[in-house]
């Protein structure tokens, strides 16, 4: 049985984002909790948050929930961050001209698995 978590409009680049995520795919749920933990990046806390959503939705299924055993064997199935929605604000430089500022958002999104 499979669980999905998302988080959505998340104030951070994709590509900062991908290279937290890129690191649990495939591991098992302790594992990747604990390389998550003592993770440097920022990004980490907010991939570690998703990662437990969907954990608790698999543990708390009402279709078939899992013991505290199972629990220890769940894998990691997929995880990736897609981009979000951009906001755009402008500088301003010199002689009347305008820079762009492009502030990303991202949508992370973790799939887990009892097999």
């Amino acid at each position: 049985m499979q669980s999905k978590a998302q988080a959505k409009w998340i104030r951070m680049s994709p590509r900062k984002v991908r290279r937290v995520v890129n690191e649990i795919r495939g591991k098992s749920c302790s594992e990747a909790v604990t390389i998550l933990r003592f993770m440097p990046f920022s990004a980490a806390r907010e991939v570690e948050k998703v990662l437990r959503s969907a954990m608790f939705n698999l543990i708390n299924a009402e279709k078939a929930p899992i013991s505290e055993d199972e629990a220890n064997d769940l894998v990691v199935v997929e995880a990736y961050a897609d981009q979000g929605p951009t906001l755009k604000r402008i500088q301003p430089r010199a002689r009347g001209r305008a820079y762009p500022i492009l502030k990303k958002s991202s949508h992370i999104t973790v799939v887990v698995s009892d097999v």
